[in-house]
């Protein structure tokens, strides 16, 4: 039982991390029909510049802080030179967001040097607590925490504000929103930058889980990402929630039980519901 509920642990804090970066792409699928597969690149800019902020200031809150402001900057950078020439042309859109993606890595490289960079929790998350027999490491409840907080406040903006009820109204039908004179533009803007914003928060959140971060991690999380999103419904967010943390708890235990299989699990899982459930485990109903 002890064994279970560590590795249970384990699957739920990458769950989460996985969970920051498929949120917002959910959303921009959903709102914008927008395949950004520079996500990633967004994703590992948040590590890096966080680590390095936090490096600089001693403070891993700090380090936060600058991580999303990154992320925000980028984001709207990226929606605005990059995103909007190719608004409604799928083809075009992964082309220059998978070239954009690479500029992003080989950018990392450039500024921070080809080397991974180490980084490790701050003294007051390091070590860990015994609840019985069970070890627990401070660090991965701390993600936990902060998944299920930034999944409660996103909830609560999207069912309970205006601009809430515009983001699920343009989910739904764009076209609607525009025609009530909304500038969709702006939304379209500002759900892009607080996608890339949660984005670099999962990064600079999973440099101190892993110890290590480098150049082409975006790439490797962002595949991670779309299957949640293919699994939890395009547009959903709380499926990308249960979808983050259906992988992140398949991936922790089948690494332990049985590895051969740990890396194939997650295609499996996107596999089955593209054929029993093609529209997702949750759906947004228009």
């Amino acid at each position: 039982m002890d064994l279970i509920i560590t590795l249970a642990l384990n699957g739920l804090a990458t769950g989460m991390l996985i969970f920051l970066l498929a949120a917002g792409l959910t959303l921009i699928f959903g709102l914008m029909d927008v395949l950004n597969f520079a996500h990633g690149g967004l994703f590992a800019w948040g590590a890096y510049s966080g680590v390095w902020i936090y490096t600089v200031t001693g403070s891993f809150v700090i380090g936060i802080i600058g991580a999303v402001a990154t992320g925000l900057v980028l984001g709207f950078v990226t929606e605005k030179f990059i995103i909007q020439p190719v608004y409604g042309n799928h083809v075009q859109q992964i082309l220059i967001t998978l070239g954009f993606m690479l500029v992003l890595s080989e950018l990392l490289k450039v500024v921070w040097g080809p080397n991974q960079l180490s980084a490790t929790a701050p003294d007051y998350l390091a070590g860990s607590f015994s609840l019985g027999d069970i070890i627990v490491i401070k660090y991965r409840v701390f993600i936990i925490l902060i998944g299920l907080f930034i999944f409660t406040i996103v909830q609560l903006i999207l069912n309970k504000t205006r601009i809430g009820l515009i983001v699920r109204a343009g989910v739904m039908n764009k076209e609607m929103v525009e025609a009530f004179g909304i500038n969709i533009k702006r939304v379209f803007m500002y759900v892009f930058m607080a996608g890339s914003a949660l984005a670099a928060l999962g990064g600079v959140l999973l440099a101190p889980y892993s110890g290590v971060i480098y150049a082409e991690m975006g790439m490797e999380f962002a595949i991670l990402a779309f299957i949640v999103v293919v699994i939890g419904g395009m547009g959903s967010f709380p499926g990308s929630l249960f979808a983050a943390i259906l992988v992140g708890l398949s991936g922790s235990f089948m690494t332990y039980y049985v590895p051969e299989l740990s890396l194939a699990v997650n295609m499996i899982l996107m596999a089955l519901v593209l054929i029993f459930r093609p529209q997702g485990l949750f759906t947004v109903k228009g």
